[in-house]
C-alpha cells in the first residue's frame, strides 16, 4: 500500500486530494493541524508521531525530523542495502510528500507581526522533507502547490511515475 505524507500550512484542496488518495488505496501520514483537518473530514490519517514513536514537541517545532520519516523518503527502492536497512529498522517507504511551507514572507511583511511571530514561521521540517523527497524523485512524488493536486491525481490514476 503506498504511503503519502501530508503536512501543509495552506490547506486549500487538501481534503479532496487526500480523500482521492485514500480511495486509490493510499495510507495517509500527517502532522498537527493537517491531521486534524483530515480527520474532521473523516479521512483516515496516521499521526507521524505514531510512526516515529516520538510526539510532536517544542510547541510543534519538532515533528518530522526523524529517521523514520527521512529514511522512508531517501531510501532508493532499487538499492537492496537501502531496503534492507529500512526492514532492519522497521521503516516504511514514503511514496508521496505534499508539503507547503509556513507563510514566512506574509508574516514578515505584516507591520503588526512581532519578532516571535516571524521566527515561528521559519520552517525547518518542511524544507527538509522536500529536499529528501527531491533527492529520491525517482520514487517519491513531491507536491508543494495545491494547484498541482488534480494533475498529480490524474497521473497516479493513469499509472504515471
Amino acid at each position: 500500500m503506498p504511503v503519502a505524507l501530508i503536512s501543509v500550512s495552506d490547506k486549500s484542496g487538501i481534503v479532496p486530494f487526500a480523500k482521492s488518495l485514500v480511495d486509490m488505496g493510499w495510507t495517509i501520514l500527517s502532522t498537527g493541524g493537517t491531521a486534524k483537518a483530515l480527520r474532521s473530514a473523516s479521512i483516515p490519517t496516521t499521526d507521524v508521531a505514531d510512526v516515529t514513536g516520538t510526539p510532536e514537541m517544542l510547541e510543534g517545532r519538532l515533528k518530522t525530523l526523524h529517521p523514520a520519516v527521512h529514511g522512508g523518503l531517501l531510501a532508493r527502492r532499487d538499492v537492496p542495502e537501502h531496503m534492507d536497512a529500512l526492514r532492519e529498522h522497521k521503516i516504511d517507504t514514503i511514496d508521496l510528500v505534499a508539503v507547503n511551507l509556513y507563510p514566512f514572507s506574509a508574516t514578515a511583511s505584516r507591520a503588526s507581526s512581532t519578532p516571535e511571530e516571524i521566527i515561528e514561521q521559519v520552517d525547518i521540517g518542511g524544507p527538509a522533507m522536500l529536499r529528501s523527497a527531491a533527492k529520491n524523485f525517482q520514487s517519491v512524488t513531491v507536491i508543494v502547490d495545491p494547484a498541482d493536486y488534480p494533475r498529480v491525481l490524474a497521473g497516479l490514476e493513469a499509472g504515471d511515475d
